[in-house]
This record gives structure tokens, C-alpha cells and sequence, in this order.
């Protein structure tokens, strides 16, 4: 395989450094589109080659595996812009615009409805498709349509509206096919006061800095709340703060994170998932399902998402 270097192809490249654990092998092959047609040209490239492919945005929902991942990985992030129209409350959003920066954005503008989403270390494109949730909201309440491609016609983005993504909690139909979200449309509340949505933004972004562990690596929370129980306030009766596999551990600020305290593998976050997993099930009886999504191989001992 020969790549065409206007796609911007990159070979053997450590994936550590792309997601927010620190942690992941190298990608087989890698590259970071500048806008929507070098990633059609890119999945066009893979489809023809006939290799897997992935996509990551900001690297805050993932744990990939220490052996890395085959094929082409295309990482999101430097496909940002906004739109936004102040009078009606609309805006469209590019794939890897960050998240924090639109909910500021829509703050400063007068439009509510992105409050919640200040403090979630993601990207628009990630949050649609897992339909990223904090503070008592979530992506379904405000997104109204995604533009998506499909990698095996990748000439021909369509749209799929909020009705045809299958929402529930931190689930969408974007988890089961194999589509790429190009860009996302929300219509938020608009006509409110500028101030007063900026201080809630700002008053949630502290909550969520004050009480997790924003100092350390981690992906943000592990486990999927079994409404209407909390997971982090099962883990913590357990007393499992604190608890380590290698340089893995529960966090002693919020039980429902794990951190990379130096050093950690992936398969020391697998292996710290797995065993808070069978202790909470074996106190509790129920089953923690993790929100971060397992990349490459691992050696399955923490339950699917």
C-alpha cells in the first residue's frame, strides 16, 4: 500500500497521545483531516484497500488497546467551525468542534440549552453519537439532525434527523452502524440573557471541577448510572476508592472515574474495570456497564459496553 500524501496518511503512530487516559498502542495507519472532503478521501482510500477503520475525536470516551489498532484510524479534531444564528437558536456544529467551546459559544450568544455540556472533555461528532450527558441534560434534548457518511459511499453525506438515531441513555443508532458524523445541528432556546446563561455554564463547569479529578488522566466517568442508582456511590460504599491495578486506580475524588496515575496500561484500566465490576455485582447484585468505548484486542475481562 502506497499512501497519497495530500490524504496526509501516517504509519506505526502511538495513540497514547490522542486519548485523554494517556494510554493505547499505534495505530497501523493515522491521519487528522483538516476538513469533510480529506476525510471522504481517506475513507474512500481505506474501502479501497480494504482495511478497518476508526474514528476518534477528542479521546475522552476510549480505552484503546495496548497492541493498537489495524488499519486506518482517523482522529476528528481538527475538523472545527460553528455556525450559529442568534434569532432562531440554530447551530450547526463540524465533527470535532470541542464540545466546552460550543456550550461557551451559545452562552455568550444568548442561547440556552448547552449548559450541562460546559464540562464534558469531548467533541460534537463524539457526543452525538454517544448522546453525551452531565448535570441533568444530554445531546438528545438538543440535537436535531447529523450530516453522516457512510465509508462505503463516502461521496454521498446524507442526514439523519434526531428521530432516526434511536436516543436513549448514552446510546444512539450512530454505536451500531458504521456511519461518520460530518457535522450536527441543535436548536437551542435563543432571546435569553447572555449573563445568566454564562453563569450557569460557568456554575456547572465548577461543580464538575471541584468534585472529580481533572488533574489526572482519566476518560471521564467509567460506568453507566443503573438508574435510578448512582455507580459512583455503589463503588464508593464498597470503599473502593483509591483501589490500584498498576498504575490504574479508582479515584479518591469520585469513585466512578479511573486515573491514570503514571505509567498505567490499558490493560490495567481493563483489569480495574473488571474487578470493581464483580465487587459491586457481588454486593450489590448488579451489573456495572461501562460508558468508555474498548478499542483493538483485549483479553474481554471487563463487560461490554
Amino acid at each position: 500500500m502506497t499512501p497519497t500524501a495530500p490524504l496526509g496518511l501516517r504509519r506505526a503512530v502511538g495513540l497514547a497521545d490522542y486519548t485523554t487516559w494517556r494510554v493505547g498502542g499505534e495505530a497501523q495507519w493515522f491521519a487528522e483531516p483538516e476538513n469533510r472532503e480529506q476525510l471522504q478521501a481517506l475513507l474512500a482510500w481505506a474501502h479501497q484497500e480494504r482495511l478497518p477503520w476508526g474514528v476518534i475525536g477528542a479521546g475522552s470516551n476510549l480505552l484503546i488497546s495496548d497492541q493498537g489498532l489495524p488499519g486506518l484510524t482517523l482522529c476528528n479534531r481538527r475538523l472545527q467551525g460553528l455556525v450559529l444564528e442568534a434569532s432562531s437558536g440554530l447551530i450547526e456544529a463540524e465533527a470535532g468542534e470541542p464540545i466546552p467551546t460550543l456550550a461557551r459559544r451559545a452562552a455568550r450568544a444568548g442561547l440556552s440549552g448547552l449548559e450541562w455540556s460546559v464540562g464534558i472533555p469531548g467533541t460534537v461528532g463524539g457526543g452525538a453519537v454517544m448522546n453525551a450527558g452531565a448535570q441533568g441534560g444530554c445531546t438528545a434534548e438538543v440535537l436535531r439532525s447529523v450530516t453522516v457518511v457512510d465509508p462505503q459511499r463516502p461521496e454521498a453525506p446524507f442526514e439523519l434527523t434526531a428521530d432516526q438515531l434511536d436516543f436513549a441513555y448514552r446510546h444512539s443508532r450512530l454505536q451500531l452502524e458504521p456511519l461518520v458524523v460530518l457535522a450536527a445541528r441543535f436548536q437551542l432556546q435563543p432571546g435569553q440573557d447572555p449573563a445568566a446563561v454564562s453563569q450557569r455554564t460557568s456554575a456547572n463547569l465548577h461543580s464538575r471541577t471541584s468534585t472529580q479529578p481533572y488533574q489526572q488522566p482519566s476518560c471521564g466517568s467509567v460506568f453507566r448510572n443503573p438508574e435510578p442508582q448512582k455507580a459512583g456511590q455503589l463503588i464508593e460504599a464498597l470503599g473502593l476508592k483509591g483501589l490500584q491495578v498498576g498504575g490504574a486506580e479508582v479515584s479518591p475524588i469520585h469513585a466512578n472515574f479511573i486515573v491514570n496515575t503514571g505509567g498505567a496500561t490499558a490493560a490495567d484500566i481493563d483489569q480495574l474495570i473488571a474487578e470493581v465490576q464483580q465487587r459491586v455485582r457481588a454486593a450489590h447484585g448488579i451489573a456495572l456497564h461501562p460508558e468508555v468505548k474498548r478499542l483493538g484486542p483485549f483479553e474481554g475481562i471487563a463487560l461490554a459496553a
